[in-house]
């Protein structure tokens, strides 16, 4: 049985009342994957907004009781965060394939580039350390409100983003592959952002997508996601 473990930050947590790109992935995967799977993590909740914390439980009234909730994500988390937890989340839920979502926080608080860069490379090791053949599939980071406004912030984006692709080509082994997945194309902080960062269900899609579709082409693990719908 495949084990999937969303990672990531206040994009994959959500908020109180959405569905969140975790919810997209397994639906789509519950359609299409000819295998049995399961998703995995330490954590279930949704990010409170009336708390500012991981309080919520309430996921959007539609979301299907069925749906495992786990995952490894924290509002105001980023690489910096994820590298001391991941070995232990690895191997307690014995994850086979990691969907990371990681860096918008880093670049804004933490870390620059560089300092980024090697985060991921240490959080891949400790990864493999506690499960040597897992799998793991990379998003960038996606320019966010900041992006457009501060041309320094931007640009560091587009470092990291250079440099996480770098990585990810030379951590790449067969035997524990790392997948480099697109920032969604056609992306817009207008159109699938509630805030200019965070994904409304538009952007929701668009992320689960962009992780189902590498994964397919890829491993052929289920179908392409195909077209997204517009909210």
């Amino acid at each position: 049985m495949l084990r999937f473990m969303p990672v990531g930050d206040s994009m994959t947590i959500g908020s109180a009342g959405e569905h969140t790109w975790r919810y997209r992935v397994w639906q789509h995967l519950r359609a299409t994957l000819d295998a049995p799977f399961k998703i995995v993590g330490p954590r279930e909740a949704l990010h409170d907004p009336a708390t500012d914390g991981p309080d919520s439980y309430e996921y959007a009234p539609d979301v299907d009781p069925a749906f495992p909730r786990a995952h490894l994500a924290g509002w105001g988390e980023g690489w910096h965060h994820m590298v001391p937890l991941i070995g232990d989340a690895v191997r307690t839920h014995r994850a086979d394939v990691l969907l990371v979502s990681l860096g918008l926080i880093d670049l804004g608080f933490y870390t620059n580039a560089r300092q980024t860069a090697d985060n991921v490379r240490r959080f891949v090791i400790d990864a493999r350390e506690a499960r040597p053949g897992v799998r793991m599939v990379m998003l960038p980071v996606i320019p966010n409100v900041r992006a457009a406004e501060d041309e320094a912030f931007a640009a560091e984006v587009t470092r990291f983003n250079e440099l996480l692709a770098a990585e990810a080509a030379a951590l790449h082994t067969d035997r524990s592959p790392v997948l480099l997945a697109p920032v969604p194309p056609g992306w817009d902080i207008d159109h699938d952002t509630y805030d200019g960062t965070h994904p409304n269900a538009a952007g929701e899609h668009k992320l689960a997508a962009a992780f189902a579709d590498v994964m397919h082409e890829e491993w052929g693990y289920g179908e392409r996601y195909g077209p997204s719908p517009s909210r």
